[in-house]
C-alpha cells in the first residue's frame, strides 16, 4: 500500500515535520510492508523552511541579524535547489514570536532584519528568493527592510527615518540610488494568503495593527503614514499600486516587495505543492494521511488541508484526517475532501497535558497505527 503523510504542524504542539514524522511511525507500526512517503508542508507562514528544505534536500543558513527591537538575533533561513534559492520566513528574524506581549507596538518594531536575511543569501551568491511573509511584529511598510537593502528613506534633514512606523511619520524624502545592485538580478516570489491593499479600513493597520498591540489611535495614524509612504513612492516607481490585493501584508511588506523588489505574490500552499511535487506522490498513492491541530468549519475555507485534499480529489485517492480536536460533523468533512477524521485526543482529555510534544506525538502515533491495524484487519477478512 502506497501512503503519502502531508500534516499540518500541530500549533503549540508539533511542527509539520514531527507530526508527519509521528503519523509515518504509526503507519509502519501497523503495516511495517507499507510504502509510506512523509512530506511536510506549510501555507508560507510557520515551518516553511522546514518544509522545503527537508523535502528537496536542502542545507540551512544562520545570521545574525536585527530583530524587530532592534536586539541581535540569530535567524536561520533555508538554501535549496543546489544552493540558488533562498528560502526565508521573515517570522524569523520581524516576527510577533521575538517580542514580549508587553512589548509589542508596530509603532516601534522594524523589519531591518528580514533585509538583513536577504542581503547575507546575497552574499552567499543566491539570487532566487522564496520568503514567507506571515506572523510579522511589523507595520513599518516594509521601511526597514528597505533600509537594509540601501535603500535611502530621508528626513526633512537629509538623515534616516527612525525605525518602526513612526519613521514613516518622518519621511520627505526617498532615494534608491544606492539600493544593492544585486537585487536588480534577483527573483522575488513572496508567500501570502491575504489580501488585503495597503492602506483604507481592510488595511494593514486597520486590519492588522491591533493584533500586533496597536491602538485605535495608533492605526488610525499609521494608516495615514503609509498612504503618504505609497504616494511618495508612486513619484519615483510609477507602477506602485497600494491598492493591489496583498500589499496590506505583514504590515505592509507586501507593498514593498512588489513596488521597489518587483515581487510576485503566490499562494503559499500553491508554491509549497508544486516545489514539493506533492501532487505527483499523491497522483500515485492509495491513502493520503493530513491533519491538524484543530479540524472546523474554517479549514476547507483555504487553509493547508484543503489544498492536500483538493488534490486528492482530484486523483480519486482516499483521505484520512487526525486532528487533536475534531469540531465539524461528517457531512462537512466530506466538503472538505476527507474520508475519514479522528480525533488523536479523549473528549475528556486535559488539553494542556494533550498539548505538550511528549503527548501530542504519541496520541498521534498511536491513532494513525489503530487506524492502519483496522484497515490491515478489513482487508484480511
Amino acid at each position: 500500500m502506497r501512503v503519502v503523510i502531508a500534516m499540518d504542524s500541530f500549533k503549540g504542539s508539533l511542527t509539520s515535520l514531527q507530526a508527519g514524522k509521528a503519523a509515518c511511525e504509526g503507519v509502519m507500526s501497523a503495516m511495517p510492508g507499507a510504502d509510506a512517503v512523509m512530506r511536510p508542508v506549510s501555507d508560507g507562514g510557520e515551518g516553511l523552511v522546514e518544509c522545503l528544505v527537508t523535502s528537496l534536500g536542502g542545507s540551512y543558513a544562520e545570521a545574525d541579524v536585527t530583530d524587530p527591537l532592534g536586539k541581535r538575533v540569530a535567524a536561520r533561513y533555508g538554501i535549496i535547489n543546489s544552493g540558488d534559492t533562498a528560502v526565508i520566513e521573515m517570522s524569523s528574524a520581524s516576527g510577533l514570536v521575538l517580542v514580549e506581549h508587553n512589548n509589542r507596538n508596530p509603532m516601534y518594531t522594524t523589519s531591518y532584519g528580514t533585509g538583513e536575511l536577504i542581503l547575507d543569501a546575497l552574499d552567499r551568491g543566491m539570487r532566487h528568493f522564496i520568503i514567507g511573509i506571515g506572523g510579522s511584529a511589523t507595520n513599518d511598510g516594509g521601511a526597514g527592510m528597505l533600509q537594509a537593502l540601501g535603500v535611502k528613506l530621508l528626513t526633512g534633514n537629509g538623515t534616516d527615518i527612525s525605525k518602526g512606523a513612526v519613521g514613516l511619520s518622518e519621511l520627505k524624502s526617498i532615494d534608491i540610488t544606492d539600493m544593492d545592485g544585486r537585487l536588480r538580478e534577483s527573483e522575488f516570489r513572496i508567500l501570502c494568503d491575504v489580501t488585503n491593499p495597503l492602506c483604507g479600513k481592510q488595511g494593514a493597520s486597520m486590519v492588522f495593527g491591533p493584533q500586533k498591540g496597536a491602538s485605535p489611535d495608533d492605526a488610525a495614524m499609521m494608516d495615514k503614514w503609509l498612504e503618504d509612504f505609497a504616494f511618495k513612492t508612486q513619484v519615483i516607481i510609477p507602477g506602485a499600486d497600494p491598492l493591489f490585493p496583498g500589499t496590506g501584508a505583514a504590515g505592509g511588506m507586501g507593498f514593498a516587495f512588489m513596488s521597489y523588489l518587483s515581487a510576485t505574490m503566490e499562494r503559499g500552499i500553491d508554491t509549497v505543492i508544486r516545489e514539493t511535487r506533492l501532487e505527483e506522490l499523491i497522483s500515485k498513492a492509495d491513502i493520503v494521511i493530513t491533519g491538524e491541530g484543530k479540524i472546523d468549519d474554517q479549514t476547507g475555507m483555504g487553509k493547508l488541508i484543503s489544498g492536500v485534499t483538493s488534490i486528492a480529489r482530484r486523483h480519486g485517492v482516499r483521505v484520512m484526517a487526525f486532528a487533536g480536536r475534531v469540531e465539524c460533523d461528517r457531512g462537512s468533512l466530506a466538503g472538505i475532501g476527507i474520508d475519514e477524521c479522528y480525533q488523536i485526543n479523549a473528549p475528556d482529555a486535559d488539553i494542556n497535558k494533550a498539548m505538550l510534544y511528549n503527548e501530542a506525538y504519541k496520541n498521534l502515533r498511536s491513532a494513525v497505527c489503530k487506524a492502519f491495524a483496522d484497515i490491515n484487519r478489513q482487508s484480511s477478512m
